[in-house]
């Protein structure tokens, strides 16, 4: 005999979308722990999607062309020493000097080289204050330099005695030359050539100085200085000119030939050349037309040293050159040529 029990059928739970009576309906549903290297991945693709590279690209600005900006311009900076005009601290072209200082350069450049000790002597009266705060602004503008120098021994002094002397630079024969203040055909020389011959040529100012002297009291004008470089120079060019253009001539004649242009003595079969020239203006003679300009002169300054032998003595007395000596040299000079008394009578001190 069968009996049938009635089978209670089990309840749905709540929030479940399976149908009763299926399957699944008995089936627990675990939730699995997430997996960090799905969630890695994940994130990859979320920002590769996201990457600049799929953003549109952004239209960029032409530039613009740029604006011409003024430049400040730089004013004069006034000067807390009374005597000195407004400075152009940062533009050396434009730079203001005073009249001293002017003149400073203007002589450093003819000459070269020149002690100090004839600048404050010429320029400044022979104050040594003034001259030292010139020079210590047109150095540190970069105008000038000095240095000191080691004079040689004679039998009177025992230790070295040692000079300053003043020479110009680049950028010092730069503002010279760009402030044309000087006269016309007037060569500007910036830095030292020769070392060892400082002491000879720093003594050239102060040889020059006698003369010039002389030739203002006969009324010269409008000086001008031409130094043995600028003349070896002239004449060497003149003598191969002369060679190119008739090379079957005898080399002496050219010679020869090139002293008389350039008014320098020929002795012993060799131009003498001076230390310097002096080249000048006379005024005009009474009687002479105006159109015929105002003469010029020259004159040939030497400077000797304890250095020159006997020999080369009596060629730059034959040349008839203006010849100088300190004092010191002299009496050196004298024992070299003490059989010729007259050679002494034609140098002159310094």
């Amino acid at each position: 005999m069968r009996l049938d029990i009635p089978q209670e059928l089990p309840r749905r739970r709540e929030g479940s979308d399976t149908p009763l009576g299926s399957p699944d309906e008995r089936t627990v549903t675990r939730k699995l722990p997430d997996n960090p290297v799905r969630h890695h991945l994940k994130s990859l693709e979320e920002s590769a999607a996201d990457s600049r590279w799929n953003r549109p690209q952004a239209t960029r600005k032409r530039s613009e062309p740029l604006r011409e900006v003024p430049r400040p311009r730089h004013h004069p900076v006034p000067s807390p020493d009374p005597r000195r005009p407004p400075r152009m601290a940062t533009n050396i072209v434009g730079l203001e000097l005073r009249p001293e200082e002017k003149q400073l350069l203007r002589e450093a450049g003819r000459f070269r080289v020149v002690r100090t000790a004839d600048l404050r002597e010429t320029l400044y009266h022979g104050k040594a204050r003034p001259l030292e705060n010139d020079l210590r602004y047109l150095r540190d503008k970069g105008l000038v330099e000095t240095t000191h120098i080691n004079l040689r021994r004679d039998g009177r002094r025992r230790t070295i005695e040692r000079v300053e002397v003043v020479t110009l630079t680049k950028e010092g024969r730069s503002l010279l030359v760009h402030q044309g203040d000087l006269p016309r055909d007037q060569k500007i020389y910036a830095g030292l050539v020769k070392p060892r011959e400082v002491e000879h040529d720093s003594q050239i100012y102060r040889a020059y100085r006698k003369e010039a002297e002389k030739i203002t009291d006969k009324g010269g004008t409008n000086l001008r200085v031409r130094l043995d470089f600028e003349i070896k120079a002239d004449v060497q060019k003149a003598i191969y000119a002369e060679h190119k253009a008739g090379p079957q001539r005898d080399m002496a004649e050219i010679k020869e030939q090139v002293a008389r242009q350039f008014e320098l003595p020929f002795v012993d079969g060799s131009i003498q050349i001076p230390d310097a020239r002096i080249e000048y203006d006379l005024p005009r003679e009474a009687g002479h037309d105006i159109d015929q300009g105002s003469r010029t002169g020259h004159e040939d300054i030497e400077v000797l040293t304890a250095a020159y032998h006997a020999g080369h003595l009596r060629a730059k007395a034959q040349a008839g050159f203006r010849n100088y000596a300190s004092a010191s040299d002299r009496a050196t000079l004298t024992a070299k040529i003490e059989g010729d008394h007259r050679l002494m009578e034609n140098i002159l001190e310094l």
